[in-house]
């Protein structure tokens, strides 16, 4: 199923967290679909960031530079947006950063989702869909060697993935209490949730991420340094959950799946890979495209860190039958594929390329890909 630019012409979209990663990416595919997209969220956090990079700012309607935890100041765009469909992406969203500021972490990830359900509870406006954006972190982790399902127990030990959890809970009472789909007739808004694997793309410039430490050690021509080389993650390029989001936002605008509240995208199950294995799997990517031609990329080769680092799940992955069977979302590039994207974007960049143009043209590339999962 090819996404609606019919649908989404002239949508009214409300983005939050639109200046990060996710939100750049999501905010560029939007505008390239014909939505009118107003965006609420803090300055970039990285320098540089995607946002300037690609120059985001021009495919907004507004854009508030604001904090999701100021609920009057919320309150105040989305009377002035007066949105359609919301997407809540305002996040701090690193595990590591969340054991230094828990308070902030909790503040931020908790009473964020309930201030932006609570602006759109109390103003006069009529958002059809609403998407909470958590994460796979959200599933209490038993170290299973098979994917959680959307069923499964939420938990989180780190205050990051415990925070989302509690986003989780907060937007299950909001659609129980006042949102609830059985009287959807009188309120009309759907609301869901969707829980992502570890997003992979050009342009996250976050700190203590996998994939940004790999192309600061090549620029730094440094070894890379490993923290859990052992661990597995469901990796997944940044346009894959977009995707999903997109497809899941039309049909609950449409009063389709609005009894699911809950929704899993992550890549197939070949594709949750160890720390270790990806940075293989990228070395030898580079390595090869060495041997085709002259690149900007050389890998410095990586160490692995031996002091005690704060705990991380060991094994997570997804189970994406729901998303497969019933939103009709299948994974279109596999773990080789995405790599091979990052690493071009990244070239474009060292390059000083248009990279707003190199964005669209990934998203084209992707459109255009066949739906069996590779």
């Amino acid at each position: 199923m090819d996404l609606n630019s019919n649908f989404w012409k002239n949508k009214r979209v409300f983005i939050t967290g639109h200046t990060g990663f996710k939100g750049s990416w999501l905010t560029i595919w939007l505008s390239q679909l014909g939505a009118e997209i107003r965006g609420y969220a803090l300055a970039p956090a990285t320098e540089p960031a995607l946002f300037d990079l690609a120059d985001v700012s021009k495919k907004l309607v507004s854009s508030n530079i604001a904090d999701i935890r100021d609920l009057d100041s919320l309150k105040k765009a989305i009377e002035f947006a007066k949105p359609d469909i919301v997407f809540h992406m305002a996040a701090q969203p690193l595990v590591r950063d969340s054991y230094t500021i828990p308070v902030e972490t909790f503040s931020i990830n908790v009473m964020g989702t309930v201030n932006i359900l609570e602006a759109i509870r109390t103003t006069q406006v009529n958002v059809k869909a609403f998407i909470n954006i958590t994460t796979d972190k959200v599933y209490e982790n038993r170290e299973w060697i098979w994917g959680y399902r959307e069923s499964d127990r939420l938990g989180g030990h780190d205050p990051y993935s415990n925070s989302k959890a509690c986003s989780e809970l907060v937007t299950s009472s909001y659609r129980n209490s006042y949102f609830h789909p059985k009287e959807l007739a009188r309120h009309e808004l759907a609301i869901a949730t969707v829980r992502a694997g570890n997003v992979i793309g050009g342009g996250d410039f976050a700190t203590d991420r996998l994939f940004p430490d790999i192309f600061r050690s090549i620029i730094a021509k440094k070894k890379l340094t490993l923290r859990n080389p052992l661990s597995i993650r469901p990796w997944q390029h940044v346009l894959e959950p977009l995707r999903g989001y997109i497809m899941l936002a039309e049909r609950l605008y449409k009063r389709e799946l609005v009894g699911i509240g809950n929704w899993n995208f992550g890549p197939n199950e070949i594709d949750a890979k160890s720390v270790e294995t990806i940075v293989k799997m990228l070395e030898k990517y580079i390595g090869h495209r060495q041997t085709q031609s002259p690149s900007v990329l050389n890998f410095p080769g990586y160490t692995v860190e031996a002091q005690t680092q704060v705990h991380e799940a060991h094994t997570l992955k997804l189970d994406i039958t729901q998303a497969k069977n019933i939103l009709g979302w299948i994974p279109r590039w596999n773990l080789e594929t995405a790599i091979g994207k990052i690493v071009d974007w990244t070239e474009s960049y060292l390059k000083n390329e248009n990279m707003e143009s190199v964005c669209l043209k990934q998203i084209q590339e992707y459109s255009e890909s066949s739906e069996q999962g590779y």
